[in-house]
């Protein structure tokens, strides 16, 4: 970790124990409101006094909880060694990274954090006409492809058997969907004109969020005429929540409910400090539309204008159940954990996403990260990649 990193750490840290006290002075607040509003004009006098104080002491404790954390990061930021590799060159620290990134990454984008993650692709193997991008989730980076099995990856296996050169994105997953899309887009483009052969053919693997940020890519690059779009001819979506995310709701929810009362309003603000990217998950939007000049934490209300696919691409979904089958009892209440199979294929009551009836896939008995790295996906990615064009577009 680079001394900068360790600094920063240490500023979050501070502001993490600060934060607590202003918890505290907030649900301090909202209790003796209630009481000096039953108090009525009798009890004024009582609260000036309290006010006072109380914006007093809690400044001064927030100012002294803070200090510790980022005196003792300076300290031991001064021993790190100038050439020190940063956090994210090593496996546990690119996953603390995207992990906090998922989580608080709009404010680590905001305040120009040496811990916020910058978008950036790396790629494996020689440099064919053949592309495979694959962008990971939320809370991940591009190490997420091989985390949990010692399996090859699915960028090896198409490597070795279908000649593509795999390209893995790393990105700051709290910062909106249509951002990172955007991000995405430039980013391929400036790929694709500095590649050193001609591109051909360009395949898209987006494992849950990563599949909305590529869709959210393609519509923005067809609308800038992106020479990325022209040679795209696939797109797939392992496990993405098109239709939203259940916990994301529930998250939603209560905090609205603990806002409305005074004694639980500081806890309204802990729930709601999440990134706007986990908050894009509520009913998975891809478009600067779906949130310009809105409340982000408004109660349960679908605002998503659905992108049309590309034409000259196909899409496809696969989603997981913990049941078997995709209607067992539980996989339609916990789907593979944290989406459910209706959102992953596009199929709601009300919405429902483009996907054609032979370009999907239901995973039974696995989880929402089996999608990651399993035998049956790929063999399915495979047959998909190499079945005719013709019939790929039916």
């Amino acid at each position: 970790m680079r001394a900068s990193e360790m600094r920063e750490v240490g500023r979050l840290a501070g502001e993490a124990l600060g934060g607590f006290a202003s918890f505290v002075g907030d649900m301090h607040e909202g209790i003796a409101s209630r009481t000096f509003r039953a108090l009525g004009p009798l009890g004024v006098p009582t609260r000036l006094v309290h006010e006072r104080a109380t914006r007093t002491i809690y400044p001064a404790v927030r100012r002294a909880l803070a200090a510790g954390p980022r005196s003792g990061a300076g300290l031991v930021a001064r021993r790190v060694p100038a050439d020190a590799l940063p956090a994210s060159a090593s496996r546990a620290g690119s996953l603390a990274l995207g992990a906090l990134n998922g989580a608080i990454g709009d404010a680590l984008h905001r305040s120009g954090s040496d811990l916020a993650l910058e978008m950036t692709v790396r790629h494996e193997g020689p440099r064919t006409s053949k592309l495979a991008v694959f962008v990971h989730g939320l809370c991940e980076t591009d190490d997420a492809w091989r985390l949990l099995s010692d399996r090859p990856t699915y960028g090896d296996l198409l490597s070795a058997q279908l000649g593509y050169t795999p390209v893995y994105v790393r990105y700051n997953t709290g910062l909106h969907i249509s951002d990172n899309g955007r991000r995405l887009s430039d980013l391929l483009d400036t790929l694709v004109r500095d590649w050193p052969v001609r591109v051909e053919e360009i395949v898209l693997v987006g494992h849950s969020m990563g599949g909305l940020v590529s869709r959210s890519a393609c519509h923005q690059g067809h609308e800038q005429e992106a020479l990325w779009v022209g040679p795209l001819r696939h797109v797939f979506c392992l496990g993405t929540p098109h239709l939203g995310a259940p916990l994301e709701k529930a998250a939603n929810v209560a905090g609205w409910a603990l806002g409305r009362l005074p004694e639980t309003r500081a806890f309204a603000k802990v729930v709601n400090g999440r990134s706007v990217g986990i908050k894009d998950l509520r009913f998975g939007s891809c478009s600067e539309a779906d949130w310009c000049d809105c409340d982000p934490d408004e109660f349960l209300r679908n605002r998503c204008q659905d992108v049309p696919f590309l034409e000259t691409a196909t899409y496809y979904f696969i989603g997981a159940t913990l049941s078997r089958g995709e209607r067992g009892m539980l996989g339609q209440l916990a789907g593979d954990l944290l989406v459910r199979y209706p959102s992953a294929s596009g199929t709601g009551r009300r919405r429902r996403i483009g996907f054609e009836i032979d370009n999907g896939r239901h995973l039974g008995g696995a989880t929402h990260f089996h999608l990651l790295n399993h035998p049956a996906v790929y063999e399915q990615l495979r047959s998909w990649l190499t079945r005719p064009r013709a019939l790929a577009a039916v």
